[in-house]
């Protein structure tokens, strides 16, 4: 039977650390005596953000770590340093993300926003599974929307080019999250480690803060009316932390609540044919797990 380690040497990462719900995540696993790594694309962000935290609980161990998400070489690197420094991770909470209102391709010829808010979640995953493995029981969070049940692989067009809409694309990318969700828990079935998806909710973030256009001033302009960040962590919380959910895998999560996808998300074949696209996306053999 595998040992539960004590709280105080529980360790969690989560991305997009230094707002928003990724700031609210860390802020309550703190809390909650986790060790937390907080990812952020600025490090002088990411400092602050940790001295927050440190500042609303004075015990809390707090490390923050630099990395542009949507650039592989900077997921890879992240996480070596979190391999060095971590001897076991507990919690993976991948909540990054952002929608663009102009298509743009990153340094690997991807397009943004699949790339930061959908392969970066597999390849930190997939980079960081041997840890949570050897961390069992533990727990991957991937932070959907939903969006996704708006949301359409195009796979002949993934990066939209042809005619780009930027909430064609976000939903595309988390539909990819939902997706890959179902696909990794079938695979690690039997390991210890779980990986659940969840929908936080409509909240007041930042993650549309350089969208311009008709779509950023329509968000600017209903913000105000939007729940709070430390609303939108809660269910994150609740699906990183709960005791009740010991074992539970390959679900989706609203309001801290199993809840139906969308057909599309709960289709086996899709998920494996998405799952066979991020993989060849991020160079990995299609048995890396």
């Amino acid at each position: 039977m595998t040992e539960v380690a004590p709280v105080q040497d529980k360790i969690a990462l989560v991305t997009g650390a230094t707002s928003g719900i990724g700031f609210e995540t860390a802020l309550g696993l703190a809390r909650q005596g986790f060790r937390v790594g907080l990812v952020g694309r600025d490090a002088a962000r990411t400092r602050a953000a940790a001295e927050r935290i440190r500042s609303a609980v004075p015990e809390a161990r707090v490390d923050p770590f630099t990395a542009d998400l949507s650039v592989q070489a900077e997921v890879r690197r992240l996480a070596e340093e979190v391999r060095a420094l971590y001897p076991r991770l507990g919690v993976l909470v991948n909540n990054a993300g952002a929608i663009f209102d102009r298509h743009a391709l990153t340094r690997d010829g991807i397009e943004r926003t699949w790339a930061l808010d959908h392969l970066a979640y597999v390849l930190l995953s997939l980079e960081l599974l041997d840890l949570l493995k050897a961390s069992a029981p533990s727990r991957i969070v991937n932070v959907a929307s939903a969006a996704h049940r708006r949301g359409r692989i195009a796979f002949d067009d993934i990066g939209h080019a042809r005619r780009f809409s930027a909430m064609a694309v976000y939903s595309q990318a988390k539909l990819g999250n939902v997706l890959f969700t179902a696909a990794l828990a079938r695979r690690l079935a039997g390991t210890g480690v779980t990986v659940n998806a969840l929908h936080p909710g409509v909240i007041a973030s930042g993650f549309a803060g350089d969208t311009g256009g008709w779509f950023g001033l329509g968000w600017r302009l209903v913000r105000p009316f939007m729940k709070p960040p430390e609303e939108g962590a809660r269910t994150s919380l609740h699906v990183a932390t709960a005791p009740d959910l010991d074992g539970v895998t390959g679900q989706y999560f609203a309001r801290s609540r199993p809840t139906p996808t969308s057909r599309r998300a709960a289709d086996p074949d899709l998920q494996e044919r998405v799952w066979r696209l991020s993989l060849d996306q991020l160079g990995l053999p299609r048995a890396a797990v």
